[in-house]
């Protein structure tokens, strides 16, 4: 895939290790934790300022209070032309929109966002840009200087009174912290923000040797909110023809075995994909090695019957996985970093298959789930597009038609994850295969598998839904940018 040059120059991530940051020794970099109560006093202490760089993390999801609480502060002092650094940003945090049209916030980075705030920015209401990372390239970015964090608002279910965090146990837990390690440890200042402090913490998520400050509040969230978006099996007819279909090319490509590794996105398709596979699973007495990813009840089950030894987490998505955190020494924590950094020797690149969704595919297997058919903003990679180069296979499952949209068009909207990292597009029409796997069209072309070129399932879509109008991009104004994994730049993001 072309990658594009004509936007904003970043480091170049070749000289990685070189550039790599080395941390402050632990004498220089802290000295006593700090506590405090009012988030003014935060404020105060550490001269937030315009131009400052502050993140957060998105581990309490649509539940999360804590972005919200420094907004409003930053209001309430009308402190102009910030950076915001989130690792993601949900309908919940729609007060961000007020910052962004009161130049309080003219500059974001990011790695997903749906809600207000997309609407506010693709109104062209932000001064600077959006760009809009990968999970392993968000840790790349910040552990490279690329991104530099001056204060890091930490929300931590579990603090105690040396300064260490835990997110398993609280009564705001959200299980593990992971894209908030790199924060942790390359911020300026850490300031952790707890509803929960204890007398000690023995096995903490966040050692005390990295932060700075921590701030003790009522509540940072409503953990019911970490449930948001479909994270249950489908009882779609269609999604449980795809999920079965994709489940026995897996079979028939050999990649069922003992010490096999799998990830799925938490949507219900790519869930009752991890179900079929299970069946063989049981029927074959297959123990797979790991499951990875952010992690559902579903792989929770799948670990405690013995279907594979170990779960490796970056983010709970539901309570089940939270509590499973906290009490099985097999559901093991990991940051971005070590999730999917690219140049950390990430899990993503010890993974056998990765099943994925998609808003559209193009007839270069590019992948959108950033936009939607019209532009809208309404996600981004996460860890698409992580995943998607480190499987040695990777599935994209998703409906042919929607509400009589075609999922294939001639180009996406925005590519998301580039077509050289996708293998396998499953509809419940047909089956494509991009050529560049020989290797994958050989094992399936004598089976059952209904193969098609990625041409012919276009036309059929267009045979029964029509062609669609093109939408016209040309003269809308550039709002932002998708980044790679790598940092280098994949497309741009465009006003409404």
């Amino acid at each position: 895939m072309k990658r594009l040059d004509k936007f904003p120059k970043f480091k170049s991530s070749d000289n990685y290790t070189k550039s790599k940051r080395t941390l402050i020794p632990e004498v220089l970099r802290r000295g006593e934790v700090k506590f405090f109560t009012n988030i003014s006093d935060v404020f105060d202490y550490y001269n937030i300022k315009s131009k400052m760089t502050l993140s957060f993390h998105h581990h309490l999801r649509n539940g999360d209070y804590v972005l919200n609480l420094v907004c409003q502060e930053i209001l309430s002092r009308d402190i102009k032309n910030l950076n915001f650094a989130p690792s993601s940003i949900f309908p919940n945090n729609e007060i961000l929109s007020k910052l962004i049209e009161n130049k309080n916030v003219t500059n974001i980075r990011t790695n997903y966002m749906s809600g207000s705030v997309s609407k506010t920015i693709q109104n062209g209401s932000l001064d600077g840009l959006l760009l809009m990372d990968t999970h392993g390239g968000r840790a790349r970015a910040i552990e490279a200087g690329e991104i530099e964090i001056d204060i890091a608002f930490l929300a931590t279910p579990q603090v105690d009174k040396y300064g260490n965090g835990y997110g398993g146990a609280g009564k705001n837990s959200c299980g593990t912290l992971g894209y908030a390690i790199s924060d942790l440890m390359y911020a300026k200042k850490v300031v952790l923000v707890t509803d929960n402090l204890v007398e000690l913490i023995e096995n903490p998520d966040f050692d005390q040797k990295y932060v700075d400050a921590v701030l003790v509040i009522d509540s940072i969230g409503n953990k019911e909110g970490i449930v948001s978006g479909t994270t249950r099996i489908t009882r779609d007819p269609i999604g449980l023809l795809i999920a079965k279909k994709t489940a026995q090319i897996i079979d028939k490509l050999g990649l069922v075995k003992d010490g096999f590794s799998i990830q799925t996105g938490a949507g219900g398709t790519s869930l009752a994909v991890a179900s079929y596979l299970k069946d063989i699973m049981k029927e074959r007495k297959v123990t797979g090695s790991f499951a990875s990813g952010g992690i559902t009840s579903y792989f929770v089950d799948l670990l405690n019957e013995g279907y594979f030894n170990k779960l490796y987490d970056v983010q709970c998505f539901d309570l089940d996985a939270v509590k499973s955190y906290h009490e099985n020494p097999k559901h093991l924590a990991m940051s971005a970093s070590k999730y999917a950094n690219p140049y950390d020797d990430p899990i993503v690149n010890q993974l056998d298959v990765v099943i994925l969704g998609a808003t559209e595919v193009d007839l270069d297997f590019n992948v959108n789930v950033t936009t939607d058919s019209f532009g809208n903003i309404i996600g981004g990679s996460g860890g698409h597009a992580d995943t998607a180069y480190g499987a040695k296979v990777t599935i994209i499952v998703a409906n042919l038609l929607r509400s009589r949209i075609s999922l294939v068009k001639e180009r996406v909207l925005t590519i998301t994850t580039p077509g050289e990292d996708v293998d396998i597009i499953v509809t419940e029409r047909g089956v494509a295969v991009n050529p560049r796997r020989q290797d994958v069209i050989e094992k399936l072309k004598n089976s059952n598998v209904d193969l098609m070129t990625i041409n012919e399932l276009y036309d059929l879509a267009i045979k029964i839904a029509g062609k669609p109008e093109i939408l016209k991009i040309k003269d809308k104004k550039v709002i932002g940018a998708v980044i790679y994994r790598d940092g280098s730049l994949i497309d741009y993001l465009y006003s409404k």
